[in-house]
């Protein structure tokens, strides 16, 4: 049975209001009436700063970028499993694919075209001193078409709405809202992950193809009005370097890199601990992971689809 204990000090009177069980007791070290010595107060602080500090480092530990990227491998599992179970919410796909859909359309076409002019001007330029001007349309659609504007529209994608994922998620994740779902029987990655992963891999090849297009008429623009190509000319060296093969594989980059954006933007807002400035961090972090992933999975796939390497 614990006791209260009073302790006096010549100077004064301190009462201790901590009730220690009589194991505790024998642990302190009382040298003279009321005090204790310099090893006790060590002993009594010890545990509370060695507690913060276990805290800090799993808390560390757990927001590395090694260990949530990959809880995101194990969330890209859960999502797929889910949807092998057919547990989603449909009404919740419809809503993303807006936010994923017509609310990005504007800065993809407006970079896409102009990357396409830009692109065109270097390219032509150089051919054209080497008497290739039948080949600035072909050399156009084997890179900006292959490489270019699938990345270029993964990227936005990826600042805009991968991070719009991580930080509504996020904010979520440190209000509680997360748990409040759990209360309620109501699975997060239904509700959550999956209509995002649908909606931002559904409109991903989508806003590629638009982009695609976009780029190609900048393209025809920049060599018509710089280095009076006709348009024709252009547009048929484009058709006879970019085959059928070529749109599948394009569609099918597009569909991996909308699972990639929609998957670390959410792995990143359920993994986000502390206050608003943590979700300010992940949605950062989940975009510069985004760009990463996408850079290195466009590399794998132009090595397995488009050419075999000779090792």
């Amino acid at each position: 049975m614990a006791d209260s204990i009073h302790l006096s000090r010549s100077y004064g009177f301190y009462y201790l209001a901590r009730v220690f069980h009589r194991e505790e007791l024998k642990k302190l070290h009382i040298i003279s009436a009321g005090s204790f010595c310099s090893k006790d107060k060590i002993n009594v602080h010890k545990k509370p700063v060695l507690r913060t500090i276990k805290l800090r480092l799993k808390t560390n530990f757990e927001q590395s970028w090694i260990v949530r990227c990959f809880i995101a491998v194990l969330l890209f599992g859960q999502v797929w499993l889910h949807l092998l179970q057919g547990k989603t919410y449909y009404r919740k796909i419809l809503q993303h694919l807006a936010t994923a859909g017509p609310g990005s359309i504007f800065p993809v076409l407006l970079v896409s075209g102009f990357a396409g002019m830009i692109f065109t001007l270097q390219m032509a330029r150089e051919l054209i001193r080497f008497g290739a001007i039948d080949a600035v349309g072909g050399a156009f659609a084997f890179a900006f078409c292959k490489e270019l504007a699938p990345i270029l529209t993964a990227s936005i994608m990826a600042a805009q709405v991968g991070s719009a994922f991580a930080a509504e998620i996020g904010a979520m994740q440190v209000t509680e809202q997360i748990d409040a779902l759990y209360m309620l029987k109501t699975d997060p990655i239904d509700y959550l992950v999956v209509p995002r992963v649908i909606a931002c891999s559904l409109m991903m090849p989508l806003m590629t193809i638009l982009a695609l297009v976009t780029g190609i008429f900048g393209g025809v623009f920049a060599a018509s009005y710089f280095y009076k190509i006709i348009p024709e000319i252009f547009l048929e060296s484009v058709r006879n370097f970019l085959e059928p093969s070529d749109l599948f594989i394009i569609l099918l980059k597009g569909f991996i890199f909308g699972v990639i954006v929609a998957v670390i933007g959410c792995s990143w807002g359920l993994t986000t601990k502390g206050g608003a400035k943590e979700v300010g961090e992940s949605a950062t972090k989940a975009v510069v992971t985004s760009w990463i992933s996408i850079f290195v999975m466009d590399l794998f796939l132009s090595i397995l689809l488009f050419e075999q390497p000779a090792f």
